[in-house]
């Protein structure tokens, strides 16, 4: 009798471990034919192109995520409202390459690593998206590098399967929002700029940052990156009414500085890195404060057909949505920058994006400009 519960347990761990080979080898196969099937999105000769960040980079047609919220990226125009890699892998895709699009990694977070060990993508939370960016939003600076997120790992996986590629790639690393660029954090910051609270969460994410960039770099020493500063949420919409004072906005400025600071020391360490200073990109387009602290921003003629404010609203002509994050102009004219940074810092050739170009991807039909 011993030995027939011995040889029934042999069976059962023998089926199950069939069960699982063959369910590796079944759900293996599904995930390359997906990634296949959205593999013609851009051209072979196309430069990968990743992205590391949390929601400023997170596509906004992720209908697995925002379908369930109806107000969010857009609201009911969120089908004509894009983001900044929406934007780049539109109207650049045969220069830039940000993977496939697809539905990738898994809602459960116990799951992750079981998919992981399958082969399969295990980046947690699943998301739809380019294969390429793992940028989520919520994400924080730690969750560059510690599990089950460590998107740089999960990028690191992907790089792998096409080595000679990813040579020369590119990636950006924008992060920090969610870490210190809050209301609350800003608040200390203007009362001290060098609150200490602050300091340690500035000072966490540039190890977080650099600990990102030197994993990349021992895997691909000649890949291309980008480390892109903190905005200065004081300037945002939703927050225009706090900190209305010359003092509170310098010493804002003043403690932000020790991000940006950090991270062009980075850039000028390595040529393979670019500093974009965020802060400067929009204070060349809407304006800051200025001295006194109070709002007095210009709007942005955007081509011929509209001028775009630095207000929360849906319509294109807002700078940010209704929800906070940066609107479709925002976002064009972000990808337009970055594709001008590329081209100088890195002496890539990618097609520069004209104003012209971006009015007609913007608002196609003419429906939101000026009468």
């Amino acid at each position: 009798m011993q030995c027939e519960d011995i040889m029934k347990k042999f069976i059962w761990l023998a089926l199950c471990v069939g069960g699982i080979g063959g369910l590796a080898w079944l759900l293996s196969g599904l995930d390359q034919r997906w990634q296949q099937v959205f593999r013609a999105s851009s051209d072979e000769q196309a430069v990968p192109f990743g992205v590391l960040g949390d929601s400023d980079s997170h596509a906004y047609h992720d209908d697995l995520t925002f379908s369930r919220w109806p107000g969010a990226r857009g609201g009911e125009l969120r089908q004509r409202t894009w983001q900044w890699t929406e934007v780049l892998a539109r109207l650049r895709p045969n220069q830039l390459d940000p993977g496939p699009w697809g539905t990738w990694g898994t809602r459960f977070r116990h799951l992750s690593g079981w998919r992981d060990a399958l082969g399969l993508d295990g980046r947690f939370p699943a998301k739809q998206d380019y294969l390429f960016n793992q940028a989520y939003s919520g994400a924080v600076c730690a969750n560059l590098n510690e599990p089950p997120e460590d998107q740089t790992r999960r990028l690191l996986t992907l790089m792998a399967r096409e080595p000679t590629r990813w040579r020369n790639g590119v990636v950006v690393i924008r992060m920090g929002t969610n870490d210190f660029g809050k209301e609350r954090t800003l608040d200390a910051l203007s009362r001290n700029p060098v609150d200490p609270d602050a300091m340690a969460l500035i000072d966490a994410c540039l190890s977080h940052v650099s600990r990102s960039v030197q994993r990349l770099h021992a895997a691909q020493p000649g890949l291309r990156i980008v480390l892109v500063g903190i905005f200065n949420n004081a300037e945002w919409a939703l927050f225009q009414g706090l900190w209305q004072s010359p003092q509170a906005m310098a010493s804002i400025r003043q403690g932000l500085a020790r991000y940006d600071d950090g991270l062009r020391a980075l850039a000028e360490q390595n040529p393979r890195l670019a500093f974009f200073d965020d802060q400067a990109w929009f204070a060349a387009r809407w304006g800051t404060r200025g001295e006194t602290g109070i709002p007095d921003y210009r709007p942005v003629r955007f081509g011929a057909r509209f001028e775009v404010s630095n207000t929360g609203g849906d319509e294109p002509r807002h700078a940010t949505l209704k929800d906070g994050h940066a609107g479709t102009v925002w976002n064009a004219l972000w990808a337009q920058s970055m594709v001008g940074l590329l081209n100088a810092r890195f002496g890539m050739s990618v097609p520069a994006l004209t104003t012209d170009e971006l009015v007609r991807f913007a608002d196609p039909d003419g429906r939101f400009g000026m009468q």
